[in-house]
């Protein structure tokens, strides 16, 4: 395990910490899903991962959460990226529009995060997932509650 002690890292550190460490000895959704953190900035952020034939719906492509999954990921560590150490967040409301279907042969998925308002107790954030032609596959908003230590 870790000796970083993450509750004192700013959610821009922690998510640049996240990037740099690649930390396999902590669960997370990114890790079941072979996620990668391809670029972290104050307010944005870009994850990717390889489609494989477990994440098929039963027509065969890409089941439609993953897009969801990715999306909610690159937007709310988009959105923990502009908070201080000790506040969290969590999703209150995700909107997805699906454009097209995603092969399961380890096409290469990008979700891009972009914060559009980070206040003290929500923030809303957009998002896009492009495949490696860079078409779009889906794209989101969603809304966060912002969750302080001292309620």
């Amino acid at each position: 395990m870790t000796t970083t002690d993450l509750t004192t890292l700013s959610g821009l550190d922690l998510m640049r910490w996240v990037q740099s460490e690649r930390p396999a000895d902590i669960p997370s959704i990114g890790r079941l899903l072979g996620m990668r953190f391809d670029e972290v900035d104050a307010g944005r952020v870009v994850v990717s991962l390889d489609t494989c034939p477990d994440f098929a719906n039963p027509l065969g492509i890409v089941h439609g959460g993953i897009a969801a999954t990715l999306l909610d990921s690159a937007m709310g560590c988009a959105v923990h990226t502009t908070l201080p150490a000790g506040v969290g967040y969590t999703t209150l409301e995700l909107k997805v529009n699906y454009i097209r279907a995603a092969r399961t042969d380890g096409q290469t998925l990008i979700a891009e995060g972009t914060v559009l308002h980070a206040g003290r107790r929500t923030a809303t954030a957009e998002g896009k997932v492009l495949d490696e032609q860079g078409k779009l596959i889906a794209h989101a908003t969603t809304t966060c509650m912002i969750l302080h230590a001292d309620g």
